[in-house]
């Protein structure tokens, strides 16, 4: 499974929705990863996921990491309430660049 992208303003934007979890983070992990190869700056526009796992967000993590060794730029874009609660109870919300 593959997330729809595009770009606009040399940023590529990853569209994902549904549930990010261990059956399917890896998806996510590669498709992020290859975007951060490819991309000077990647968002994962998260309005769509009304749920997230530690997986998930183990994913999130590894790619702000990855950005930031290659120096290049990883937002999550509009993470709604059920992103937002678990980046909370992580206390991850001041770890990522977040546009609301």
């Amino acid at each position: 499974m593959s997330y729809p992208e595009k770009t606009e303003n040399d940023v590529l934007t990853i569209t994902v929705s549904g549930e990010i979890d261990l059956e399917n983070s890896e998806n996510l992990r590669q498709q992020v990863h290859g975007a951060l190869d490819d991309n000077k700056a990647v968002s994962v526009d998260m309005s769509a996921v009304n749920y997230i796992d530690s997986s998930g967000i183990a994913v999130l993590i590894e790619s702000k990491q990855r950005a930031g060794e290659g120096s290049k730029e990883f937002k999550i874009v509009k993470p709604n309430e059920a992103v937002v609660s678990v980046l909370k109870l992580a206390k991850l919300t001041s770890f990522f660049d977040i546009e609301n």
